[in-house]
This record gives structure tokens, C-alpha cells and sequence, in this order.
């Protein structure tokens, strides 16, 4: 496929539930038309100078892809005759290319994903074969050219992977910890929070130092991409090494002079964020301490200063098959605690797939956002932690609108405001409102009404008093009260017989036994 520098067309960048939105502002920032968001995609259109600034730039992009085709099948052999007869694959790649086929499916009548991707393979080797009588090998670990092909239903869309490797693979992390947070997901977060590099910045519990170093990275405008050793649009047939060139040089790193501090328990987990930062160009901006959380002293924290931004503080805590569930209650109440006490004016936010952890923080949150790390659905909270009581601290801060998650912006709750006595702005009817109370005259006083169970008690005290004997009958029979059978029995004896009716007899058997 030939496309020219200045050739607009059609591109799509996947990435992860509910980042779509923040996804569509960093495209917008790199100057892309006609954006679209979808489900864990975003549509959008650019020349090719974007096509490589978006595998370089963008942090919350899975793959950036090219469409090459869109068309209807329901079943794979339907997919096969199509791309076979209509897909110019020597436009793509020559019998000497390696390739490989990546399939998504979402339908009904395809079963079997990896078998659509087979007959992709299949109608990709028969025209070569057909055409020049030697067929491009498959290659799963490096191909030259990859192929994605994604089926929603009856749709198939066939499109060229920009990408390669996944660009959550920024390059960087040499060394890993145990279930370490995606560097999509940390950049997400990040971007949801706020976070624009004006302010220090804590991560408490840093395991393999991603969090930290991806908001280092964002506060001084280095781009994730340039990491990588490679992209898979380096080895199509149109591929410009200038214009790549000049897009590696043309950013500049900003400067950033806020401390940053990374903690955790496990001392290996500190070597491995040492060496990932080291890799990344910050080590020299992380102070690193290994500490418990229920040890941190408010000496190794950034102080809050008067009149400024106020610190960040971002963690992902262990949760799942990381924590215990003896431990997890304790984990989470501390790290709730030192919110409260050792982190107070900072602002907070927590990931974590543990809905009982997060309920032991004991902290209300403003921000709720359903997100996914891996395959596991978590909940980012954001918290503004503050001394004494929270009613002192909304009347001093100005008000802010809290952010629910996608799943609890689906019901509409009842409004407070109709309980208090005000209108709940529906159009409905709801409580009192001012003006709706008749005035006083000065010195009138209002009638005393008596509330109903006071005069429930004063008949009450009105019966004759009974003696013990008499209580206890009269308790006894309130609390037991026998089924009627005899009295039901005795009102159907009396009813006049039908005609027709079958009375029902049971059939005594130990009788009808006596008889045999």
C-alpha cells in the first residue's frame, strides 16, 4: 500500500475500557480529524506524519491500525472467497515477507477465532501461490507485515497493524514485580486525575515503579514511544525513514522540579523501580524508600505548601491473588488512616479491584471510574484528604463535581433536596417549599397537637387493671392462636351438598390393613 506524506485516510486506535475519552484528547492535542469514539477504540483521520506520531506519542493507545477493508460474511469460508478475490495482497507485502494474522470476534456465528485467522493465512498463501507460485512464510514471534482481522457480528473489517508489539510496551521496564499495572493503564489514570507535572508526586506502595515513572514522563513531555527499538510500519513498502527522523526530533524535553517519591515494603521491589527508572533517564528525579506503609513518618513526604498546587498521590495496591484476605482488611484501613493523618491536602487516588478495600479506607471519594487492569474490573477513586471535619473543609474549598463511574451514572438516584422541603427540578412535585408556610401573626402562638401515640398511651392507661393470673392468660393468648379446623369443618357441614360434588375422604388405611 502506497501512501503519500500528505494522503489523508481512516485510522482506528484501540486501548482499554474507559479510556476512550481521555484517549480522544491526546489525538485531538496531535491534531486528528473527524475523531469518533467507540467501545475500546477510537475512530479517527490523518495523513501518514500522524500515523507515525501516534505510535510515538500517544500513552493510552493499544495499536494504532489501517483499514485496508470492511465486508459481511457468516461464516469463515465466506471470509475466505472475499479476501482472496478481492485483496491486492502484493500491495502489502512479496513472497520473500514474513506475516502473521491476529483475529478479534465478536458474533455468533463464528465460533472459533483462531480458525478465521487460519482461512486469513490460507486465502493470503493461495494468492501468492496462485499468482507466483511461491507463497510468504508465517512468522508469530517478528513477522514483517501483521494483519488484524476484527468480526462484530456479521461485520468483518480487515486492517494493517501500525504497531507490532502492543504499545503498552514502552521499552523501559527491564524488571518486573509480581501482577505489575499496565503502562496504558498508570498513563490513563494520570490523565483522568489531572496530573500536568505542577506538583510533587508520592506513590506509597510503587512495586516496579511504572506509576512514577509514566507521570515523569507526562510532566516532562518525553514521549513513551521513543523507548521502543521498532514499529511495524518500519517495514512496509512506503515506509519514510525521514519523515520518522524529524519526528524524533522534534520534541524537547521540559523541565520539572518537584520532588517525587517512590515506597514500598519489599526491598526488590525497589531495585527493579531503580533500574526501570534508570532506563527511563528519571532515576536522578525519584527519591526511593523502602517502607512499610503503616511505618511512613510525615518527614519522608513532600510538605503541602500554602497557595499551590496541591501533591499527588497515586498508588495500586495489592488486591486479588496479591493479598490475603486475612491481610487485606488491615492493609487498606492503614493505608486509609495515613491518608487521613500523614498525607492530609494532598490529592489521592486508588486503584484496586478489591471492593471491601476500598470501603476500609473509610474515605468518601469524589472520582469513581471503572477501568481494567488485565482481566480484572477495578474501580479508580480519587480522594481529597484534609484535617478536621469534612463539613468545615467543603464550606472552605470551592465546590467541585464529583465524577461517578460509568456503571453508577446509569440510575438516577433520588434527589436530598425533595427530603429537606425543596423542589427536586424535575418538573415533579416534591416537598415544602418557601413560602408555601402561612405566616404567624406576632404573639400567635401554634396549637398544641398531640402526636398519636400519646393518645394511644392514654387509652391504653384507661383499662382496668388485670391481675397476674389474668396478664398471663391474656399474653398467652395474644401469642398463640390455633388454625380453626374445628370451626371450618363445622361450616362446611352445615353448607347445603351440590350436586355433583365429590366430597374428598381420606383413606384410612390402617383400617382398610385390619380388614385384609
Amino acid at each position: 500500500m502506497e501512501i503519500e506524506e500528505r494522503e489523508q485516510f481512516r485510522m482506528m486506535a484501540k486501548t482499554l475500557h474507559g479510556l476512550e475519552e481521555v484517549l480522544c484528547k491526546e489525538l485531538q492535542e496531535l491534531g486528528a480529524e473527524e475523531i469518533e469514539k467507540g467501545r475500546r477504540v477510537v475512530y479517527f483521520k490523518g495523513d501518514k506524519r500522524l500515523l507515525y506520531k501516534a505510535n510515538i506519542h500517544l500513552r493510552t493507545a493499544l495499536r494504532v491500525l489501517v483499514p485496508i477493508a470492511t465486508f459481511e460474511a457468516t461464516n469463515a469460508d465466506e471470509v475466505y472467497d472475499y479476501l482472496n478475490e478481492h485483496i491486492a495482497w502484493d500491495n502489502y507485502l512479496d513472497p520473500k515477507s514474513t506475516f502473521a494474522v491476529d483475529s478479534v470476534v465478536y458474533s455468533d456465528h463464528f465460533t472459533h477465532s483462531k480458525f478465521v485467522a487460519y482461512r486469513t493465512k490460507d486465502a493470503i498463501a493461495d494468492y501468492f501461490s496462485d499468482l507466483q507460485g511461491r507463497r510468504p512464510n508465517v512468522s508469530v514471534s517478528n513477522p514483517d507485515i501483521l494483519f488484524h482481522l476484527h468480526i462484530s457480528h456479521t461485520t468483518v473489517t480487515l486492517a494493517l497493524d501500525s504497531s507490532g508489539e502492543s504499545l503498552h510496551i514502552r521499552g523501559y521496564r527491564k524488571v518486573q514485580t509480581d501482577a505489575p499495572i499496565s503502562e496504558v493503564l498508570a498513563a490513563g489514570m494520570l490523565l483522568l486525575a489531572g496530573w500536568e507535572g505542577k506538583s510533587a508526586f508520592v506513590d506509597p506502595m510503587c512495586g516496579s515503579g511504572t506509576i512514577l515513572i509514566e507521570a515523569l514522563l507526562m510532566a516532562k513531555g518525553i514521549p513513551p514511544g521513543i523507548f521502543r527499538p521498532s514499529f511495524a510500519f518500519e517495514r512496509w513498502k512506503d515506509f519514510d525513514q525521514e519523515l520518522l527522523s524529524s519526528i524524533l526530533d522534534e520534541w524537547e524535553e521540559k523541565p520539572f522540579d518537584h520532588p517525587v517519591v517512590g515506597m514500598d515494603i519489599s526491598p526488590k521491589a525497589i531495585v527493579a523501580a531503580k533500574k526501570n527508572a534508570e532506563y527511563a533517564g528519571v532515576l536522578k528525579d525519584i527519591s526511593f524508600v523502602v517502607s512499610d506503609i503503616s511505618d511512613v513518618l510525615p518527614e519522608q513526604v513532600p510538605a503541602v505548601s500554602p497557595g499551590e498546587e496541591p501533591p499527588m498521590l497515586m498508588t495500586n495496591p495489592p488486591y486479588g491473588e496479591r493479598l490475603r484476605p486475612e491481610d487485606l482488611e488491615q492493609t487498606y484501613s492503614v493505608l486509609g488512616s495515613k491518608l487521613k493523618h500523614i498525607f492530609t491536602g494532598y490529592r489521592a487516588w486508588v486503584i484496586s479491584s478489591s471492593k471491601e478495600g476500598l470501603w476500609k479506607i473509610g474515605l468518601k471519594p469524589f472520582f469513581k471510574e471503572v477501568l481494567f487492569n488485565g482481566s480484572l474490573e477495578c474501580e479508580l477513586r480519587g480522594y481529597e484528604t484534609f484535617s478536621g471535619k469534612r463539613s468545615e473543609f467543603l464550606e472552605k474549598s470551592p465546590e467541585k463535581p464529583s465524577r461517578k463511574s460509568s456503571k453508577e451514572s446509569e440510575f438516577k438516584t433520588r434527589g436530598y433536596s425533595v427530603s429537606k422541603g425543596q423542589s427536586s427540578g424535575d418538573g415533579e412535585k416534591g416537598g415544602r417549599r418557601r413560602g408555601d408556610f402561612k405566616k404567624r401573626e406576632e404573639g400567635e402562638k401554634r396549637a398544641f397537637k398531640p402526636r398519636t401515640f400519646a393518645a394511644k398511651t392514654e387509652k391504653k392507661r384507661e383499662e382496668p387493671e388485670l391481675s397476674r393470673s389474668e396478664r398471663e392468660i391474656e399474653e398467652f393468648r395474644r401469642e398463640f392462636r390455633p388454625r380453626r379446623i374445628a370451626h371450618f369443618d363445622d361450616e362446611r357441614r352445615r353448607a347445603p351438598k351440590r350436586e355433583n360434588e365429590v366430597r374428598f375422604r381420606p383413606r384410612r388405611k390402617h383400617i382398610q390393613e385390619e380388614k385384609e
